[in-house]
C-alpha cells in the first residue's frame, strides 16, 4: 500500500478522497489554488501545497505544478478524482512517466473510452448495445452524412467524439437542417475540444439514463456493482440520482451489468469506471464510458457498502479485487441530491460567504461536503457544495428521508437548489419513478417563476 497520496482535485471530492486515505492509515498531500486557501480538506490535510491562482488553467489543470508537487513531497501515488485532469490520458501517461502510480485507469483506456467513436466501435466488439449511427466519425463529404441519416432516421443527433459534460451535441429533425448541424458541431467540437470529428446517432425520444459502476483490477478480475438511475437532470447535467434504478427487470439489468464486466476484460480496463446507458422500450444503449470515479458514486457505496475510492487506490496499488460478484449484493435504496451554490430555478450560479450552514443527520442520511459556516464559495469552478445521500430499506423510506433531511437543512448567505430538491420530492411523477432524461426540464417550463 502507498504511504502517501497526491489528491489533484478540490472540493468535496478531494476531502472524500482524504477521508478515504485516512481510514486506510494513508498520508494525503493536497494541492490547491489561491482561491481554495481556506478550505476544509486544505486544513485538514497531512501536507498542502498551493500549486496557483485562482484560474484552472494556472493551477487544477497546471500538470508540471501537480507533478512537481508530488516530487517535492514524496507521494508515490496521484488521485485525480472527477473532472480537471481525471480523464486526460496526456496527464495519466505524465504521471507514470514521472516515476508516480496514476490511480486511475491507464493511458491507453483514457485514451480508447475518451472518444466516442472509438469507444462505440470497441463497445460493438464487446458485446455491448450501441445507439444505432455512424460507424466511426462522419466524412466530409456531404452526401455521405445524408445517406447515413436516411439509413438511420430522423430525428438525429450529431455528437463531437472528444465531448462531454454535455456539450459538443446537437439535434436535427430534418434533413434540411443536416448539413449545417454537422459544420456547425465541427467548428465547435475543434475549437472547444481540439478534436473536430463528429459522429451521428439515432436521438432517442423519451429514454432514462442508467448506469452501470464497475470495478475492475490488474489481475483481469472485474465486478459491477448495480446500477444507477441518472435521468434527472437539465441540459445533460445530473442533478438527482438514485440506485437501483426503479422498474427495471433485475434480469434485464443483470444481462447488461454482465456485458460491462465482460468488456472490462477484453479491453483490459483496470480502476473503477462507469457505463453510461440510454434505456428506452426495454433496451439499453451505450452511450460513453467514464473512466473515473464519478459524483454520484455514494449511492452505489450506500446501497453495496463498499468503498469505491478506496477500492481505486488498493487497484491502483496492485491489490486483487477482495470480493467476487456473488459477494455483491443490492440493499435497500439510495438517492442523492447535488447542493449547488446557485438559483434554484434559474441556475445563474451564487458564490459568496456562507453565512449559516445546518447539514441534515439522522438515521441513513449522509453529507458529503467541503462546505462550513463562514467558507466563501469561489466564483472559478463548478457550483457544486456538497451532496445529500439517503438511504433505507424501500425506495418509499429513502425518499422520506430525503424529504426529512432537505427539510433541515439551512444553508444561508448564498442561494442554493434545496429549494428545487424539496419541490421534485414530493412531485407525482418522481416519486412513482422513470423518468425520462427530458422531464425535469419540462417539469422546469411548466413550474416557470
Amino acid at each position: 500500500m502507498f504511504k502517501k497520496v497526491l489528491i489533484a482535485n478540490r472540493g468535496e471530492i478531494a476531502l472524500r478522497i482524504q477521508r478515504a486515505c485516512r481510514e486506510m492509515g494513508v498520508k494525503s498531500v493536497v494541492v490547491y489554488s489561491e482561491a481554495d486557501r481556506d478550505a476544509k480538506y486544505v486544513k485538514l490535510a497531512d501536507e498542502a501545497v498551493c500549486i496557483g491562482p485562482a484560474a484552472s488553467s494556472l493551477s487544477y489543470l497546471n500538470m508540471p505544478a501537480i507533478i512537481s508537487t508530488a516530487e517535492v513531497t514524496d507521494a508515490e501515488a496521484i488521485h485525480p478524482g472527477y473532472g480537471f485532469l481525471s480523464e486526460n490520458a496526456d496527464f495519466a501517461e505524465r504521471v507514470e512517466k514521472s516515476g508516480f502510480t496514476f490511480i486511475g485507469p491507464t493511458p491507453e483506456s483514457i485514451r480508447l473510452m475518451g472518444d466516442k467513436v472509438s469507444a462505440k466501435q470497441a463497445m460493438i466488439k464487446s458485446g455491448v448495445p450501441c445507439v444505432p449511427g455512424s460507424e466511426g466519425a462522419l466524412p466530409e463529404d456531404p452526401k455521405e452524412s445524408i445517406r447515413q441519416a436516411r439509413a438511420i432516421g430522423y430525428p438525429v443527433i450529431i455528437k463531437a467524439a472528444g465531448g462531454g459534460g454535455g456539450r459538443g451535441m446537437r439535434v436535427v429533425h430534418t434533413e434540411a437542417a443536416l448539413l449545417h448541424a454537422v459544420q456547425t458541431t465541427r467548428a465547435e467540437a475543434g475549437a472547444a475540444f481540439g478534436n473536430a470529428e463528429v459522429y451521428m446517432e439515432k436521438f432517442l425520444q423519451h429514454p432514462r439514463h442508467i448506469e452501470i459502476q464497475v470495478l475492475a483490477d490488474q489481475h483481469r478480475n472485474a465486478v459491477w456493482l448495480g446500477e444507477r438511475d441518472c435521468s434527472m437532470q437539465r441540459r445533460h447535467q445530473k442533478i438527482i440520482e438514485e440506485a437501483p434504478a426503479p422498474g427495471i427487470a433485475r434480469r434485464v439489468i443483470e444481462r447488461i451489468g454482465e456485458r460491462c464486466v465482460a468488456a472490462c476484460k477484453k479491453i483490459g480496463y483496470r480502476g473503477a469506471g462507469t457505463f453510461e446507458f440510454l434505456y428506452e422500450n426495454g433496451e439499453f444503449f451505450f452511450i460513453e464510458m467514464n473512466t473515473r470515479v464519478q459524483v454520484e458514486h455514494p449511492v452505489t457505496e450506500m446501497v453495496t457498502g463498499i468503498d469505491i475510492v478506496q477500492m481505486q487506490i488498493r487497484i491502483a496499488a496492485g491489490e486483487k479485487l477482495p470480493f467476487t460478484q456473488r459477494a455483491v449484493q443490492i440493499r435497500g435504496h439510495a438517492i442523492e441530491c447535488r447542493v449547488n451554490a446557485e438559483d434554484p430555478y434559474k441556475f445563474t450560479p451564487s458564490p459568496g460567504r456562507i453565512t449559516v450552514w445546518h447539514p441534515p443527520g439522522g438515521p441513513g442520511v449522509r453529507v458529503d461536503s467541503h462546505a462550513y459556516q463562514n467558507y466563501v464559495v469561489p466564483s472559478n469552478y463548478d457550483s457544486m457544495v456538497g451532496k445529500i445521500i439517503t438511504h433505507g430499506d424501500t425506495r418509499d423510506q429513502a425518499l422520506a428521508r430525503m424529504r426529512i433531511a432537505l427539510s433541515e437543512t439551512v444553508v444561508e448567505g448564498i442561494l442554493t437548489n434545496i429549494p428545487l430538491h424539496r419541490e421534485l420530492m414530493v412531485d407525482a411523477k418522481f416519486i412513482e419513478g422513470g423518468t425520462n432524461i427530458h422531464y425535469l426540464e419540462g417539469w422546469m417550463s411548466s413550474h416557470r417563476r
